[in-house]
């Protein structure tokens, strides 16, 4: 039988599964799967740290923190294959939203983001955070924060103004 402690884990995971599970998405462009894979490890790290954050403020920003370093730590693990993505999607239908061609550019050109500027972007202007939250989610300084934000916009507008120019560039 769970206890009062778990009740109000289970409340907090049905009120915020969602936004971190699409904070993930866009962190993974689109990989529904890997998406899943680091909400369950940031769920899982939270529920076993629940007692301590709980009586704090933070639960949100730790579980956040969490799902960040873990998507910036995942290219450390040698033994994760990811999977190669083709055209299709056999297993998702398809939702009612915004251009379709512009969905995909705009992840083929975040997917060309290093990590660290890639979660910048996401956290600052699709999830709407201030840089103080990014900073203390990335574990950086609120400076580098601006500077990865601004280098990744800048890679972003030439991704997505001049996408074939930039191809020619690049090595």
């Amino acid at each position: 039988m769970a206890g009062p402690q778990d009740k109000e884990y289970l409340e907090y995971v049905a009120a915020h599964r969602g936004r971190m599970l699409r904070t993930a998405r866009l962190l993974t462009l689109g990989d529904t799967h890997w998406a899943e894979d680091l909400v369950q490890v940031a769920l899982t790290k939270l529920y076993v740290h629940w007692s301590k954050v709980r009586h704090e403020e933070g639960a949100a920003s730790y579980a956040d923190r969490i799902l960040v370093n873990a998507f910036i730590d995942e290219r450390r693990r040698l033994w994760r294959h990811r999977e190669t993505a083709t055209a299709e999607m056999l297993d998702a239908a398809p939702t009612p939203g915004p251009d379709q061609a512009d969905r995909l550019t705009v992840l083929d050109a975040l997917a060309q983001l290093p990590k660290r500027q890639r979660v910048a972007v996401v956290l600052r202007y699709f999830r709407d955070l201030d840089t103080a939250t990014v900073a203390e989610l990335m574990g950086c300084s609120q400076g580098t924060v601006k500077s990865q934000t601004a280098r990744g916009l800048e890679k972003l507008r030439d991704l997505i103004d001049n996408p074939l120019e930039t191809l020619e560039r690049v090595p």
